[in-house]
């Protein structure tokens, strides 16, 4: 169960959250373009590198949004956030470098296996629908199954900790009495649901970037494969779930170009009457 104390519980929401969502349920799909930080090789004049790709936003965490199609148990709505959220695999880099990049700074290949990581991140939506563009800036945490101790350690992780400290602080409590009955690892299995079977299917896939020349001596991956059990084992071990907690926000609306402004919001707790963000409208 959860053992979070969000210590934002009376932040107000976010004054950007209600028209990000707005403009996001515009698009056919929600994609947007996550960059991350990679350790630059031996020799390099900068220590990190960009690193880019297409996400899908997932919705926010712990505001799981409704799947008709999802088995899972759901988990009462107890908190809010504004953090968005994606999935990813394990397997795939982005992990490492939220690992490698953030105050841990990972450096073994079974440091990133679990939950934590917080690495900077940035990520972008260019909603056409609206002629307006998103900008988020912040540091993203992975989630993984040990969250709750399911592999034994649960709290006793450094990950595990900070990822519940760091987030938990953005987690708005909304119905106390429920409070005892949340549970993280509840919420990572609803967001496995929340996926397609072939979604689900594509963390049993053979190991990404492994030329195809390599034979797999794993029999249990392929591609194609459907997945409907919420508990494969295969699937699981490599699905994760990455929380952006923003830091910074910018809307930058094009849709006049004789009014055309950009919007800065910057998280500062000691501002609560406005959701702990400070606003700033600027020349795009």
């Amino acid at each position: 169960m959860s053992t979070t104390a969000p210590t934002s519980a009376v932040l107000p929401t976010a004054p950007w959250k209600s028209l990000f969502k707005q403009h996001i349920s515009k698009m056919p799909s929600p994609q947007f373009v996550l960059s991350t930080l990679a350790v630059a090789p031996s020799g390099s004049p900068t220590p990190y590198l960009p690193r880019a790709r297409y996400c899908i936003f997932r919705g926010f965490w712990t505001e799981l949004p409704e799947n008709k199609h999802n088995e899972a148990e759901r988990n009462p709505r107890v908190y809010e956030s504004d953090c968005p959220t994606f999935t990813t695999d394990v397997r795939m880099e982005k992990v490492g470098q939220l690992f490698e990049s953030s105050a841990g700074h990972a450096q073994k290949k079974e440091q990133v296996q679990g939950s934590g990581g917080g690495g900077p991140v940035e990520a972008v939506w260019w909603v056409e629908e609206v002629g307006t563009q998103w900008r988020v800036k912040g540091r993203a945490f992975v989630v993984a199954d040990d969250v709750e101790g399911d592999e034994g350690d649960g709290e006793g992780r450094s990950g595990v900790r900070t990822l519940k400290s760091e987030v938990g602080k953005r987690m708005r409590l909304v119905d106390e009495s429920k409070e005892k009955e949340w549970s993280w690892a509840r919420e990572v299995e609803g967001c496995f649901g929340n996926c397609s079977p072939g979604i689900r299917g594509s963390f049993r896939a053979p190991h990404p970037g492994t030329p195809v020349s390599q034979t797999s001596k794993d029999k249990e991956l392929q591609l194609g494969v459907q997945v409907k059990d919420l508990k494969d084992p295969v699937a699981r071990k490599n699905f994760r779930v990455v929380i952006i907690v923003p830091d910074s926000v910018e809307q930058t609306d094009l849709s006049d170009p004789a009014k055309a402004r950009r919007y800065r919001y910057t998280f500062d707790e000691s501002t609560r009457a406005n959701g702990g963000w400070r606003t700033e409208e600027l020349w795009p």
